[in-house]
């Protein structure tokens, strides 16, 4: 119980995120005609995906910048993440759940441009709130196994594994795009 209202809070964040990624972006493409906005933001979580799976498969830390610039706001955000660390009740799990979700992490990055690319609000949270839903077996699994996923994601073969799988991923988000099946409004 205490695990899931710390990702109920974490599934806030990436909503809120979302919703102001994907309000942004309409806003701006509606007053300034971006109408295709939307294919280059998913091209370029294409791309996400495609560093995230040479991380995984030999080691890239390409994406390193990116989360040392999400570093800055956690800095900002740390101090408030203390303070309500020391409630021990709902509310200040359900707080330090909101904070986690600005922590530094390509994989939030990456979907949130997605979201972005939405182009609305709505849809900009409802995707945000579908990778917290879609992550939240695997955080929950997280508190009780974290040992022996460590040890997990520490073998070589299974982290290219994974990195092998992303870039399978990456390169079929490209070739969507290109084959015209990412044009237009996103499908989400």
């Amino acid at each position: 119980m205490t695990a899931l209202q710390y990702n109920d809070g974490r599934m806030l964040s990436y909503m809120i995120l979302g919703a102001i990624a994907g309000g942004i972006l309409g806003a701006a493409g509606d007053i300034m005609a971006l109408k295709s906005a939307g294919k280059y933001l998913r091209a370029l979580t294409a791309l996400m995906v495609l560093f995230i799976g040479l991380r995984f498969l030999i080691d890239w830390r390409g994406l390193d910048i990116l989360e040392r610039g999400g570093a800055g706001l956690w800095k900002k955000i740390m101090p408030l993440a203390t303070r309500i660390s020391q409630r021990h009740d709902s509310l200040g799990r359900l707080g330090l759940g909101l904070c986690w979700g600005f922590l530094p992490c390509g994989l939030v990055y990456t979907v949130l441009m997605t979201a972005a690319s939405t182009g609305g609000m709505a849809p900009g949270g409802a995707t945000m709130l579908a990778f917290g839903l879609g992550t939240l077996p695997a955080m929950l699994g997280l508190t009780l196994a974290a040992p022996a996923l460590n040890t997990f994601l520490s073998d070589k073969l299974v982290r290219r594994i994974v990195g092998f799988s992303l870039v399978v991923l990456a390169l079929w988000m490209f070739m969507t795009l290109v084959a015209g099946h990412g044009g237009g409004q996103a499908h989400h």
